[in-house]
């Protein structure tokens, strides 16, 4: 669904299990990092508001959107996570730069979710303008990093039944 149509950080608490006893990854893109901390925030309280204990979250830090496939391939095969959050912001500029990033860092993540050991969420912000990164990474449409905790909780609960 379009975000135009979805509010990022509303959901059902009673639809989300609980988190107690889980174990979460961040891996964080530095690049545009006033809209990739503010996801990073926004996704550790979700999770500790679900019952995942501050010592069982793992924030750990890359330099941009691409090095995201490193940093989750990193943390799937050596955190001893249940799931990994990856979170980055990539702005169109005057150059196919963009198109590049978002192309690879998609697919990189993709092919590491296909491994299908533990849940790799894609918290990638691809936008237009920067406009549109303040809107969701806690402005009028919410802030993406709620909906990625949110979403890390119930693939690892989707993946334990």
């Amino acid at each position: 669904m379009a975000t135009a149509y979805h509010h990022l950080s509303d959901y059902d608490a009673a639809t989300v299990p609980s988190a107690e006893g889980m174990r979460v990854a961040i891996v964080v893109a530095d690049w545009n990092d006033r809209f990739t901390y503010a996801m990073a925030d926004a996704a550790i309280a979700t999770l500790k508001q679900h019952g995942v204990a501050d010592g069982d979250i793992l924030v750990k830090h890359v330099p941009g959107s691409f090095e995201l496939i490193y940093g989750a391939t990193w943390a799937v095969e050596h955190a001893e996570v249940d799931a990994v959050i990856a979170i980055g912001c990539v702005i169109r500029g005057d150059t196919p730069h963009f198109d590049y990033i978002c192309q690879g860092a998609t697919q990189g993540l993709a092919e590491l979710n296909l491994r299908g050991r533990i849940p790799v969420i894609y918290g990638l912000l691809t936008c237009n303008t920067m406009e549109q990164a303040e809107a969701r990474t806690g402005g009028i449409l919410g802030n993406k990093g709620t909906e990625c905790a949110v979403t890390a909780i119930k693939m690892v609960d989707y993946s334990r039944h």
